[in-house]
């Protein structure tokens, strides 16, 4: 229709100009009248292959099932992960069909198809230490949901700023007058793939670094406020009986690092006409990540989950771009008054 090469019209199509080819303006003007009068566009594929990308997010879970429900603890990440990618008009991948290791998914086997995406979103309460140092080692484009320790290497990720949310909270508590607080749960009890039964019977991954940051933050705000802090293990134990050492050691405060565990220690104390503020004041550190009764308006902090997913696939993209940017992101917690923080009696 121009009477000019196929080279040519790619470079006026795609705005280029090259260094040895000098396009006449009327040449230019030519082929922009005959894409306007066909109405051409652009193979949307041809171009992904052209830039190596193909427009797709992979998102894994280390979970056995993939989350689904609106009421579980990993659905605002990914409504936060969908709208990131909708609006960078990406497509979402899920993997499915991970092996399962020791009664773990594991990312890399011999039929994985990982590189079918050009980058991928982890998620999970813990994730596979292995699996984390070869994604570094091969610098494969990946991000965390959730902060992670380095392996091998730095790990990308968008965390909650744990230590941060846990002072806060533990200093809203010394104010109005706890001077006995106490740590309940894995806390930075070592990483490993065995899991842990909670307080309601239910098994659960080994502690991750989100539990460790809640504890750093929580010995940090002890020490400098100088009150008592005290560390209970969950691990073994029913509510009872560590609602039982609480009391005995004087506690007055429970900072429980998992939700479920202070609505069962709650409820083991109303069985037994304790107040819940005035005897023992609880708080929750965080949402719940396991099925637990909501009639207590824990006094707590949320988690912004819908916010990190988005935020996990804006790093994302840098990544597979090579754009500059930071890849390790912390963001702030919301505080919630709630009604199970009150002086000490």
């Amino acid at each position: 229709m121009t009477g000019v090469s196929q080279a040519t019209v790619s470079l006026v199509l795609n705005g280029r100009a090259d260094s040895d080819v000098r396009i006449a303006p009327e040449t230019r003007d030519r082929v922009l009248e005959a894409i306007r009068s066909t109405g051409y566009v652009a193979d949307p594929i041809a171009r992904r292959l052209a830039a190596r990308r193909n427009r797709i997010l992979g998102v894994f879970t280390y979970e056995p099932v993939f989350p689904a429900g609106t009421g579980d603890f990993f659905h605002p990440f990914l409504v936060g992960i969908e709208e990131g990618a909708e609006s960078l008009g990406c497509d979402l991948l899920l993997f499915t069909s991970a092996s399962v290791v020791d009664g773990r998914r594991r990312i890399f086997h011999e039929d994985n198809r990982l590189r079918l995406a050009d980058g991928c979103v982890l998620l999970g309460r813990s994730l596979d230490r292995d699996d984390l140092a070869r994604l570094v080692a091969e610098e494969q484009p990946f991000v965390s949901v959730g902060r992670r320790d380095d392996a091998g290497g730095p790990v990308p990720y968008v965390g909650a700023d744990y230590p941060v949310a846990t002072v806060a909270i533990v200093e809203r508590a010394v104010a109005v007058g706890h001077r006995t607080l106490a740590y309940v749960g894995q806390g930075d009890h070592p990483v490993g793939p065995a899991p842990q039964t909670g307080l309601d019977g239910q098994d659960r991954p080994a502690a991750p670094e989100s539990h460790a940051d809640r504890e750093r933050g929580f010995r940090a705000a002890v020490a400098a406020v100088g009150a008592t802090g005290i560390r209970e293990p969950v691990e073994d134990r029913s509510p009872a009986d560590l609602l039982d050492s609480l009391l005995a050691r004087g506690v007055t405060v429970a900072f429980m690092e998992e939700y479920a565990d202070g609505s069962a220690i709650a409820s083991v104390a109303r069985e037994r006409g304790l107040d819940i503020p005035r005897d023992l004041s609880i708080v929750a550190l965080g949402d719940p990540t396991r099925p637990a009764p909501s009639d207590v308006d824990f006094t707590m902090f949320r988690i912004p989950r819908r916010q990190m997913g988005w935020q996990a696939v804006e790093v994302l993209t840098r990544l597979i771009e090579g754009t500059p940017g930071p890849t390790q992101i912390l963001l702030d917690c919301e505080q919630v008054e709630g009604t199970t923080l009150a002086p000490p009696r």
